[in-house]
């Protein structure tokens, strides 16, 4: 029944977002993304007989090896990336296939250097996945965090690719641990090693039998943000006068519901600046803010000036991608958004690694790093404007606090990175790959 029922989504899902695309713009992209996959793994093909992808190091076209990582979304590869790029310098001459599944990763990250071919997945099914695989014949597969696609897992398995899951978490409420879950549990059987975040996540695979072959390493993303952070640089003087000797409050990848609670704390508190960086950048987006915020200046707006211009105005909307993350270092609490939608908030190791508090709203159970953060005391979450009000003050009003809360943050980044270097490590002693 379970297999009728995910043939049927995927049908439901194909036929579905053709529907929306003629309307929502996100959609059109993952319907138009998708139509040329065929072409590019023919230009792919085309370049390795031809020998255009082949450096010193490699042997003959006929043998070039291939690396293949599969994430949904962007945050998903910025979990990925760390072990991407560990691999890509331990063992050169392997070339990089990327793939995503949603538009919100490739569109961004389309022209990322560290790959060889970016490109959509292709809806999963025996023909496309079997053409796929057939097309990169990848030596090894990191599939990170989630999106268990049946057909693909299952060509990996019958050809006897290895397949790691990445920074994997499990819940209870999943379909592997219900009781029809018996054909998701075979999915997971394609796998060769899960590395999954938390002890939790052992003990509901320990249910189903599967314990030789999965181990807690926790979250890639730690190595990640710590990377970004000890790397940081300014982002001009535009923006370093206008955080300069005031309280900051950066509120990163907020949604409207968001937004909507920090109005009335940004017209209350004209001392304190505030920069935010929506969760969508398209023109509608930043037009409301714009009606929300009407004295606020945007980010471009500085850009345009070569970040050299200051602003009478204690709000700074972020019109652009790939700035949030540097952009938390200058705040002195930082909010993230996301946490009043299902899918739940974003990333907020990106503000902790700087050892910034970090506040956001009430759906996050569903993020372990958030829960341990939480009970840990370097983060906070609230359910409405008078909470978030009441938090902000209590924690600008009382140093000893806001240090403190400030130091447990930067502590628990610093105490959990290391998983990419565990995973390089079962590589390495499994000779997944040879140099």
């Amino acid at each position: 029944m379970s297999f009728l029922l995910y043939n049927f989504f995927l049908l439901l899902y194909s036929c579905a977002i053709r529907v929306v695309a003629l309307w929502n713009s996100k959609a059109r992209m993952w319907v138009n993304g998708r139509k040329d996959w065929k072409q590019k793994l023919n230009n792919w093909q085309s370049a390795v007989s031809q020998g255009q992808l082949l450096t010193d190091s490699d042997a003959k076209p006929k043998n070039l090896k291939t690396i293949w990582m599969h994430c949904a979304s962007l945050g998903e590869f910025e979990q990925g990336r760390p072990l991407l790029e560990a691999i890509r310098t331990q063992y050169p001459g392997y070339k990089i296939i990327l793939t995503f599944f949603s538009p919100s990763g490739y569109e961004i990250r389309k022209n990322y250097e560290g790959a060889n071919l970016v490109m959509y997945l292709p809806i999963d099914g025996p023909a496309n996945a079997r053409a796929f695989i057939e097309a990169i014949n990848p030596t090894l597969v990191l599939w990170v965090k989630y999106e268990y696609w049946f057909y693909y897992l299952k060509e990996l398995k019958n050809k006897n690719i290895p397949v790691l899951l990445i920074s994997g978490i499990f819940r209870r409420s999943q379909p592997f641990f219900r009781w029809y879950g018996g054909f998701w549990k075979k999915i997971l059987g394609s796998f060769q090693h899960l590395f999954v975040q938390t002890d939790y996540s052992i003990e509901l695979l320990s249910g189903l039998g599967i314990l030789d072959n999965a181990t807690v390493t926790g979250d890639t993303r730690f190595d990640r943000v710590a990377a970004i952070a000890s790397q940081w640089e300014t982002l001009g003087t535009g923006i370093d006068n206008f955080c300069e000797g005031h309280t900051v409050l950066v509120a990163g990848s907020t949604w409207e519901e968001d937004e909507a609670l920090l109005t009335h704390y940004v017209k209350a508190y004209p001392n304190i600046h505030f920069i935010i960086a929506p969760h969508d950048i398209d023109k509608q987006r930043i037009t409301d803010l714009q009606h929300e915020f009407p004295t606020a200046t945007l980010y471009s707006s500085l850009l345009n000036n070569n970040l050299s211009t200051t602003t009478n105005s204690n709000v700074i909307i972020i019109d652009n991608i790939g700035t949030l993350s540097r952009l938390y270092k200058y705040a002195t609490i930082t909010y993230v958004g996301g946490g009043f939608n299902k899918s739940g908030i974003h990333n907020i190791l990106e503000a902790a690694v700087y050892g910034k508090p970090v506040i956001f709203g009430p759906v996050y159970e569903k993020f372990a790093e958030a829960r341990k953060l939480v009970d840990a005391g370097g983060a906070y979450s609230i359910e409405n404007a008078l909470e978030l009000e009441a938090l902000l003050n209590n924690l600008l009003n009382d140093p000893a606090l806001l240090e403190e809360s400030s130091l447990i943050a930067m502590k628990f980044v610093n105490e959990q990175k290391g998983a990419t270097a565990k995973i390089m490590d079962y590589i390495q002693r499994n000779r997944l790959l040879i140099n």
